[in-house]
């Protein structure tokens, strides 16, 4: 794959995730109805009293074992779903989360979050512009910690490990292990900062919403937002937190 399309949307990806918002329903309603619709016809159909009494009896038994299948195909392809979804914005997370890709976070926005959205893009379009683009400063910075803490955590295992060795000296790989988990920490010390700011400024934009600012004061307010929104220079990190890791681990196993 490109390393420059790592981290963007693609046809396949829109055209996948519309087939599995209605495939898993679609599947189970087809699995528990198709038998018992087919043996209600041969009942309908039926010229003496005994098929028709078997046809019937038949699609009641159909009926209950399509609702066991259906429920289990429908948990399995839900599960499924969830799982490539998942998949599909770790990818969108690679070079950091856009306003244009927020909607496929959804599932990682709270509840508060997303009723504020829906509300501001029913009474002020601009705002929920803002709020969208704050949003996905909020997320990249939220992954952006937990990455961080994940690979501090692996650091410090593997620090572990290395000290339980004996018979080799082992300082120039403690030392790269001590710097790696030092660099770490400072990622995530400073998204840590990066998302405190996001957080407020997501209260800011939802004040203002509550004050029914005018149009003047909307743009006011976003231009103010916008010299204080800053990139995150770290987003490019999460790509480099466990390949950085890799290297140390190597050379444990070489050890």
């Amino acid at each position: 794959m490109n390393q420059s399309n790592l981290g963007k949307l693609k046809t396949s990806d829109e055209r996948m995730a519309r087939l599995l918002a209605w495939t898993p329903w679609l599947s189970s309603i087809v699995v528990v109805l198709a038998l018992p619709i087919i043996f209600l016809s041969l009942f309908a159909a039926a010229a003496t009293t005994d098929s028709a009494a078997l046809y019937l009896l038949l699609s009641f038994v159909s009926l209950g074992a399509g609702l066991v299948v259906g429920a289990l195909l429908l948990i399995l392809l839900l599960l499924y779903r969830r799982g490539w979804m998942a998949r599909l914005r770790d990818r969108l997370a690679t070079d950091g989360i856009t306003a244009n890709e927020v909607r496929w976070f959804s599932a990682e926005l709270s509840s508060e979050e997303r009723t504020v959205w829906e509300d501001l893009k029913r009474k002020n379009p601009m705002l929920a512009d803002a709020y969208c683009e704050t949003l996905a400063a909020r997320l990249t910075a939220t992954r952006i910690v937990a990455r961080a803490r994940g690979a501090t955590l692996k650091v410090e295992r593997q620090i572990t490990r290395t000290r339980n060795l004996s018979g080799i000296d082992t300082s120039a790989l403690l030392n790269d292990l001590h710097s790696d988990r030092q660099r770490f920490e400072l990622i995530r010390s400073e998204a840590t900062v990066r998302l405190s700011e996001a957080k407020a400024r997501l209260q800011t934009i939802e004040a203002a919403a509550n004050r029914s600012l005018n149009e003047s004061e909307t743009e006011l307010m976003l231009r103010r937002l916008s010299a204080a929104q800053e990139q995150f220079p770290l987003a490019l990190e999460i790509l480099n937190l466990e390949r950085e890791t890799l290297g140390p681990t190597d050379t444990e196993e070489v050890l």
